[in-house]
């Protein structure tokens, strides 16, 4: 398999640090990866901006999820400054088809749109 762009490369190191409770946790790290344009579809259909999942993130009843893992990431760039994540997570036995646009705004890669689908694995899937 060859390797990801840098571009795909950069979304997917970002993807994945969206994942530590550390960065999902903290107003700053999340600055740094979160778009300021940034929009989300969640899984029940509810649209959040950059401000609203920052602040429903580092809220002291804010729900933890657990350890997120993911798998079968896969990236595309689309157009110069713009990639395409498609991946699968799962917590605490949840799973979600996961779809995510990165932006390459200055030199560092946000992420500016992400939509997740909750699922049950069924013959589609490979398994």
């Amino acid at each position: 398999m060859p390797e990801p762009s840098p571009g795909v490369a950069a979304a997917i190191e970002g993807e994945l640090s969206l994942l530590d409770p550390l960065v999902r946790a903290s107003t700053e790290l999340l600055a740094q990866v979160l778009h300021p344009e940034y929009r989300e579809i969640d899984a029940i259909g509810r649209c959040w901006n950059r401000d609203t999942i920052t602040a429903l993130l580092i809220a002291d009843d804010a729900p933890r999820p657990g350890p997120l893992t993911a798998s079968r990431i896969h990236g595309v760039e689309l157009a110069d400054g713009l990639v395409h994540l498609t991946f699968e997570t799962e917590s605490k036995g949840l799973r979600s088809h996961r779809s995510s646009l990165w932006r390459l705004t200055g030199r560092s890669w946000l992420l500016y749109f992400h939509q997740a689908t909750p699922f049950v694995a069924g013959p589609s899937d490979g398994e």
